[in-house]
Parts: C-alpha cells; structure tokens; sequence
C-alpha cells in the first residue's frame, strides 16, 4: 500500500523546499501541485486570457496539457511538452496561479491529475486542498504554516537571490492578498483538514521542520 503524505498550508510556509527534502529521505517522490496550478496561470497570462474570465480560463484548462516527470527525483512540470519550472515562480504567475484556482472546473482537471499520479506510488503531495481535498484519504496529513511576516521574509530573500526588486513591503501586501484570495475562494478553500498535524515553523529552522516531518511519516508508514 503506498505512503501518501498530504502536506497543505499558506504561500510563504515553504512546503516545496521541505516537502522535497522530507520526500528524499523518505525515499518517496514529491509532487508540488502548487506548480501546476502556476503553470496553468503562466499559459493564461501567455494566451492574453482575461483572469477573470472563468468560462475561457476553463476552457483552456480542459484542453491544456499540464504534466509533470522526475529527473533524479525532482519534479520538473510541462504545458505541452515544455519544461516550464524556471518561469513560474515569479509574482505574477504566482498571482494569475492563485486567481485560476479559484474556478471549479480548473480544479477538477487538476484534482484528476494529482489523484492518478498519488495512487501509482508512495507521494508526499503538498499544495492548499490536498488533505481535504485531493487525498483525503492520505496516511498523514499535515498543515504547515508561519507568521505571514517570517513568510514574507523568506519569500522577499529568494526574490532577491533571483534579481528581482521587489520590496519586503511589497512581498507582504501580496501574500496578504494572496492569503486572503486563497482562504475565501468559494471553491476549495485553504483551510487545515480536521484530522491535521499542524506545524508552525515561525521559530523552527528548516531541519527541525523535516525531521519532524520524517519522524510523523515513519509513525504511519505501511
């Protein structure tokens, strides 16, 4: 029976980062979801579609492909056979990414996706909706968070190691926004599944953080 871990929590939280590093010691994969939603807001933004149109949003979601593949056991994630993974973190695909997953039928493409590649293997799987929604059913569940100021702080360091110049001000008024948009979506909201472990990594470092990780997930390990 594979080991499914589902790992949610708020922009900022660093689920990427910690979820590939407790997948490898773990010796499972890691599937960002979060990366798909990005790249379906990256190829929005390329095709000139109105954000806010759901019907043509929609549309291009049932007839995009989104995949992903591993090379030594990192994700790398397509829009039509193009390896995408280098343009989508920045904020206007993160935003256009936050926007698109509010539509239904986007997320259901995308929840259709993710169930099929969760069931083939042992997966830790982290994005917004994923112990609610994607795999309720998963043998952990675990909702990381931080303060919305140590995550802005985190985001504005990586931006800044890319060159980019956004203000630390800035950063913080997104993620704000971005929180705001993502916890009250009238589609899969971002909420803590019932039966979540809740970790907050305010005042942990990032190895305190996966080896809690990694000690929960060999408590329920088949």
């Amino acid at each position: 029976m594979p080991l499914t871990i589902a790992l949610d929590g708020p922009v900022g939280a660093g689920k990427s980062s910690v979820a590939e590093e407790t997948a490898r010691r773990l010796g499972i994969l890691h599937l960002d979801t979060g990366a798909m939603y990005r790249a379906m807001g990256l190829q929005t933004l390329r095709l000139g579609i109105d954000l806010t149109d759901e019907e043509a949003v929609s549309r291009m979601a049932e007839s995009l492909r989104v995949d992903v593949r591993y090379t030594q056991g990192a994700q790398q994630t397509l829009v039509e056979g193009e390896d995408v993974s280098g343009l989508i973190r920045t904020p206007e695909v993160s935003m256009a990414a936050s926007t698109v997953a509010r539509y239904a039928r986007v997320r259901q493409v995308m929840v259709d996706l993710q169930r099929r590649l969760a069931s083939e293997q042992s997966m830790l799987v982290d994005g917004r909706d994923i112990g609610t929604r994607v795999l309720p059913q998963a043998s952990l569940k675990v909702f990381l968070t931080a303060s919305a100021e140590e995550r802005a702080r985190r985001r504005f360091l990586e931006l800044q190691a890319k060159g980019l110049p956004d203000t630390y001000e800035q950063v913080l008024e997104e993620l704000k926004k971005r929180d705001d948009q993502d916890m009250h979506r009238a589609v899969d909201p971002l909420r803590p599944a019932e039966d979540a472990r809740m970790l907050d990594s305010t005042s942990l470092s990032f190895e305190e953080v996966v080896d809690t990780l990694v000690a929960w997930a060999r408590e329920v390990s088949p």
